[in-house]
This record gives structure tokens, C-alpha cells and sequence, in this order.
């Protein structure tokens, strides 16, 4: 069997080359634990923090995998894979894999999901599935049997979280906070999304602010064929001060809201803005806010105008 060369050159007398042939990969995060754990919850922490995911591994491809992450040309520098039960008797060669990348001194770092039997049980009773080992026998004898296969991984995980009485939310946050790094903390994307109501209402949205008690444009003729992204609509959008006072009250629920989201563990959030037709003030607004909240270093921001191209 074919074995990963040890790339790291001598700290003394490394070349440009040496450099070069440097593993591109700086963090393998391998996911195991107990079926119902959380397994998919703590893979979606690391795909919002940017690692590159695959679930349900098996981890004889393991090595295939870093293999190809670590030559030259490639840009995934961190990965993070779930190999669990689910791989049959593929699984029972996780160890020996985990042994092959520390011998061929590759960086990995293993995570364990734990729960005891009845929270285990209770979850396999809310979604109705088969336990992976017990497809026509009783989850409990199941678990008993994961429970066998997993002992020995449990005992080298890097971190150990028991998931028992923790919230999907609750699970993002302690994962995030206690094993990714700090360099790779996950940026809340947010899209300020425009809208007009009579075309129906923002189905996506997380927040949503009605803004039709501004002056509306659509009447004035010259103004009415521009959209909000013109000037002379934003002028005219602010002409009476509401507007101000209006951005007086948002800007600060805003910066209060966006970190909390954040903490939550949430990866994505809409704030829809929304005005009659969805032409004129909503998206002056909207481009207003992603504006402002690009400056920011925690979010991610996009701006989008549903309706500006639908008929006047």
C-alpha cells in the first residue's frame, strides 16, 4: 500500500523547492461519533467556517483524499470529513487510517460526538430512521454495537462534545467556539434583498422592514421610469428627514442583531426591505445598508433587487 511522502523539509535548510512541495493542506478534521450525535450539525460548522466537506468517508479513501488536497496546485488548505458506521466494515479501518496520517506526519485532528443511550433513542424515535447497525433489529441493541466500535476512537479524540440536551444552535456555538480556530471563525453572510409587496411578499427573509411610509418616488413622472440605485430617487426618497430618522433607529438594531445571529451559529441571514413596487425606495435603502455593512469585518454582504426589472 502506497504511503503519503512526509513533505516538511528541514527548517534550516529548506529551498524554494522544499517550500513548494509543502503540504497545501493545514488542517484535516476527521467527524466520528454516534449515530443521532450531531455529525451533520458539526460538519456545517466547518463548511461555514470554509473547510471543504465530505460526509460519510470512508476512511480507506482517507489517505487518497490528503493525498490529493497536498499536491501542488491545490487550494484546499482545510477539510474536515465524517466517517461513522454508516461506512460497514470500511469503519473498522479508521484507526489504522488515523495511524497511517500520523506516521506520515500529517496534521489531523479527531472530534467525537457523544450521547448517552436514551438521548439516542429519543432522537431515532423524533425522526423515525433505522439505526444504521440494527435495520431490522431494535436501535438500542444498535447502539449497543456502535457503541463497541467506537470505544477505541473515543479514547484518541482530540475533543470530546456530548451533544445530550444540546440545541442544534448550542452544538454550532460550542464547536465553533472550542475547536475551530480563531483565524477561521465563520462571517455571517447577509443579503439586504428588495422588494416590492404587490409582487408578494420576501419568502426567504429573516428580518423584514416595511417601508412605504416614505415618500414615494413612482408618482413624481421624471423619477418614476429610475430605480433606487439613481441619485436623484435616493434625494427624493430623504427629502422630508424621515429617512434619517429612520436609519437613526435601524443602524443601531442592526449592529445589535448581526452579532447575536453570529453567536447563534448562524451562517446566513435575509433583510428584506420592502416598498410597493419594489423599484424605488426599497432598493435605495437596501443598496444604503450593504454600503454600510461591507465596511464590516464579520460580515459577508450582498445586495439583491428582486422585482427592479418587473413591469412598472
Amino acid at each position: 500500500m502506497a504511503r503519503m511522502a512526509t513533505t516538511e523539509p528541514d527548517r534550516t535548510t529548506g529551498t524554494p523547492d522544499d517550500e513548494a512541495r509543502r503540504p497545501r493542506l493545514q488542517d484535516l478534521v476527521v467527524i466520528t461519533g454516534f449515530s443521532g450525535a450531531g455529525k451533520s450539525t458539526a460538519m456545517n460548522v466547518f463548511e461555514d467556517a470554509g473547510y471543504f466537506c465530505v460526509d460519510n468517508l470512508p476512511p480507506e479513501m482517507i489517505r487518497g483524499l490528503v493525498e490529493l488536497f497536498m499536491h501542488e496546485g491545490s487550494k484546499v488548505a482545510r477539510a474536515a470529513v465524517v466517517c461513522d458506521v454508516r461506512g460497514g466494515e470500511f469503519f473498522e479501518t479508521l484507526s489504522a487510517a488515523l495511524d497511517e496520517l500520523e506516521a506520515a506526519g500529517g496534521t489531523r485532528r479527531l472530534l467525537f460526538l457523544d450521547a448517552d443511550e436514551q438521548t439516542l433513542l429519543n432522537r431515532y424515535k423524533e425522526t423515525r430512521r433505522r439505526h444504521p447497525l440494527a435495520p431490522r433489529g431494535s436501535i438500542a441493541a444498535g447502539i449497543a454495537r456502535e457503541r463497541e466500535l467506537l470505544e477505541p476512537l473515543r479514547e484518541r479524540a482530540d475533543a470530546i462534545v456530548d451533544t445530550a440536551g444540546l440545541k442544534a444552535q448550542d452544538l454550532r456555538r460550542r464547536i465553533a467556539q472550542e475547536f475551530l480556530p480563531r483565524q477561521t471563525a465563520a462571517k455571517l453572510a447577509v443579503s439586504f434583498q428588495s422588494f416590492g409587496f404587490k409582487h408578494g411578499p420576501a419568502r426567504d427573509a429573516d428580518l423584514l422592514f416595511d417601508v412605504r411610509f416614505l415618500p414615494n418616488p413612482h408618482y413624481v413622472p421624471e423619477l418614476k421610469p429610475l430605480t433606487g440605485l439613481d441619485p436623484e430617487v435616493v434625494a427624493y426618497v430623504g427629502r422630508d428627514g424621515q429617512l434619517d430618522e429612520f436609519y437613526a433607529r435601524l443602524h443601531p438594531l442592526l449592529d445589535f442583531l448581526l452579532p447575536q445571529y453570529l453567536a447563534e451559529g448562524k451562517a446566513h441571514l435575509v433583510v428584506a426591505i420592502g416598498c410597493t413596487g419594489g423599484r424605488h425606495r426599497s432598493v435605495a435603502i437596501a443598496e444604503a445598508l450593504a454600503g454600510r455593512y461591507r465596511e464590516r469585518d464579520d460580515v459577508v454582504v450582498e445586495v439583491v433587487h428582486r422585482d427592479t426589472d418587473l413591469a412598472r
